[in-house]
Parts: C-alpha cells; structure tokens; sequence
C-alpha cells in the first residue's frame, strides 16, 4: 500500500492556496497506521537510538508509538508553557512571525542519541528549532524523521548538516 495515497489532500486550507495535506486518514485506517510504524521501526531498530524527541503535537502520535516499539524514552517537544519542569527553550519563525518550542532541561543526557520525528516537514523552522533544544542538552541528532515531506517548500535544505527520512513526498504546501 502506498502511504502517499491514504493522504487526504484539502484545498485552500487553512488558508486560500494552502493544499494541507491531512494525516488524520493514515491515523484512521489501522493497516495505514501500522505500515507508517513498522517502516519507522524497520529503518531505526539497529540505529542505537536512546530517545526520541517527539514534536508538539502530531509528532506525539508517531513519536510514541515508535518509542514503545523500539524501548527508548519519549522526549515530548511542547510549545511554549506546555512543560511542567524547567525548560530550556528555541524561538523559530513562522509565515508571520515567531514561535518558542520547549524542552524540559533534564530530558536528554550528554551523549544520548536522539532521533527527532513530526508528522511533516515544511519549511522545516519547527525541526531546526527541535534540534537545537536537543543540541544544547548534549544529545546527538541521528535522524530527522517524517511521515510527509513538502520538498518545495525546502525545509530539508533548513536541516541539511542532518539526515533527513520521510516516508512520503508532495509537491506544494
């Protein structure tokens, strides 16, 4: 099955020009869903992860369930005010204006090797910012992982002293 094909595709959403491109349709079909984390967990199981560092908040569904299936620690990414503890924090910047992601600062130890995963990447502002949170705390980025990519809009180039997986592409955002 192609996953590509199980994303529904909505039209001027949020806003005119905008194709967004809808997972809820891969988290609704068990068989879509499964195939999205066995490739995850088939291309990670022998990478040595020690975390995942998961991004607020679709990242969270992938993120988790990877993380149970590979036996590492979740390292949830929230936005600003989300976190309970002490955080350290990134601002990154958006179509207008900025944003803050935080991360708790005793989440990840020096060393550790942390794959980082969100549902997608656009112009990759939101994973630059994740990778830096894990940078500051010690970590070792392995990978950077997706279920979609928008490769126009070049987040891939944002992030590109990292590796980068998606397990599906789309042109326009």
């Amino acid at each position: 099955m192609n996953l590509a094909d199980k994303i529904r595709t909505v039209p001027n959403w949020p806003i005119e020009g905008v194709m967004f491109r809808d997972i809820t349709t891969i988290l609704q079909d068990p068989s879509s869903f499964r195939q999205a984390i066995d490739l995850f967990y088939e291309r990670y199981t022998s990478m040595g992860i020690d975390k995942i560092a998961a991004i607020d908040a679709r990242g969270f569904l992938f993120g988790s369930v990877l993380a149970y299936r590979l036996e590492v620690g979740l390292v949830p990414v929230r936005k600003k005010g989300k976190l309970p503890y002490k955080t350290i924090s990134a601002d990154y910047d958006l179509e207008y204006g900025t944003d803050t992601l935080e991360i708790h600062q005793d989440a990840i130890e020096s060393g550790e090797s942390v794959l980082i995963i969100d549902d997608l990447i656009a112009t990759g502002g939101t994973v630059s910012a994740a990778a830096e949170l894990v940078e500051r705390l010690g970590g070792q980025v392995v990978e950077c992982a997706f279920l979609v990519e928008l490769s126009d809009l070049k987040g891939r180039q944002k992030i590109d002293r990292f590796s980068v997986f998606s397990l599906t592409e789309f042109q326009g955002g």
